[in-house]
């Protein structure tokens, strides 16, 4: 294991003994999950909070309200996660055990009959509460699904420039944070013309800023789906997780977990989106449906520290597309017949 591993292990594990000297417990922190008919992948992470305070037989409601009026990024990198727990999770009449990684995170699969649509998981370990975790079981007729990019995608964070970065993850309200014009449109007239398409939201990100992340999407109107985030700190071959192959990986793993889908991959040109949709589509070219790739403004770009080098240029391929905004993109969209018309009337216009 390398060493940063071990370092943080070790930290983790004397901050797990005073958080439990002072009496935290197990909470379980559900994230959205998806699947097919047959199987599920379910994701959820465990930390150390507070325990409830009661006054008399009523519970007294954490101290959340405030915190969730006003969220500071770097309160979620501050838990304590919990790596020796078991969680239990129930759904469709079976019970599945399974051992949170280094980080507290769960992401298993579980083989269970469910019907397309939303269902509900319940979690929880031997020393938390339950709680529910929403599930996307995907129709075995649907064809076309959404990928998107979180990042200068459907939100404008200049990420790639560390000081921004570190402003926006540590300390921006979330509520200051800013969608992309036109995007959540984009997004929601995709999820339509589809009836039962999946909606994935892939990100360099790490788990601990998923509610967080997930409050902005809901709060900006963008269509329910799964966070694909990954962990935060090293792993165990080398100092900091590889947010490419984190990509790289998971987009892999939906290719073959839906082989008869079609993916509408969106991204933005500020760091490696392009390359990574154009490995995939050459490696997967039945499983793409079209890619919509986002400009970054001048000043934009600038902010990110210019266009990622290795992005590929602009090509003559017809499923690849380019504009500034979400309006853009889904005009050039509707040209391939993915989406009705943007300026024609939607159902509730």
């Amino acid at each position: 294991m390398h060493r940063a591993a071990r370092i943080e292990d070790w930290l983790h594990d004397k901050r797990e003994k005073f958080a439990r000297r002072r009496g935290h417990l197990p909470v379980v922190i559900p994230y959205t999950g998806y699947g097919t008919t047959e199987r599920v992948r379910i994701l959820c992470r465990v930390l150390l909070a507070k325990p409830v305070k009661s006054t008399g037989t009523t519970p007294k409601r954490r101290r959340t309200d405030r915190r969730d009026a006003s969220i500071r990024g770097w309160r979620s990198f501050t838990s304590v996660p919990v790596n020796d727990v078991t969680v239990t999770i129930d759904i469709g009449g079976k019970a599945h055990r399974v051992q949170a990684d280094r980080g507290g995170v769960v992401d298993t699969v579980m083989q269970v009959n469910l019907e397309p649509g939303w269902h509900t998981a319940s979690l929880h370990t031997h020393a938390s509460g339950s709680v529910d975790a929403p599930v996307f079981v995907v129709a075995p007729d649907v064809r076309t699904g959404v990928i998107s990019d979180v990042d200068d995608t459907v939100m404008v964070t200049t990420l790639p420039r560390p000081l921004l970065a570190a402003w926006n993850t540590f300390v921006l309200d979330e509520h200051a944070r800013v969608p992309t014009p036109g995007m959540a449109v984009l997004l929601d007239r995709l999820a339509d013309a589809t009836p039962g398409a999946p909606v994935i939201y892939l990100s360099t990100g790490a788990w601990n800023v998923a509610p967080t992340l997930s409050r902005f999407l809901s709060r900006n109107l963008y269509p329910a789906g799964a966070l694909l985030l990954t962990d935060w700190g090293p792993t165990h071959d080398r100092l900091f997780r590889s947010g490419k192959e984190h990509k790289r990986d998971n987009l892999r793993r939906l290719a073959h977990e839906f082989p008869d889908m079609k993916w509408v991959l969106i991204g933005d040109d500020g760091q490696h989106d392009e390359a990574i949709y154009s490995e995939f589509q050459q490696d997967f070219p039945q499983c793409v449906a079209a890619v919509a790739i986002r400009r970054l403004s001048p000043s934009e770009a600038v902010l990110a520290g210019r266009r990622a080098k290795d992005a590929v240029e602009a090509k003559p391929d017809p499923l690849w597309v380019y504009g500034p905004d979400g309006a853009s993109l889904a005009a050039q969209l509707a040209g391939l017949g993915l989406i009705t018309d943007p300026g024609a009337p939607g159902p509730t216009d």
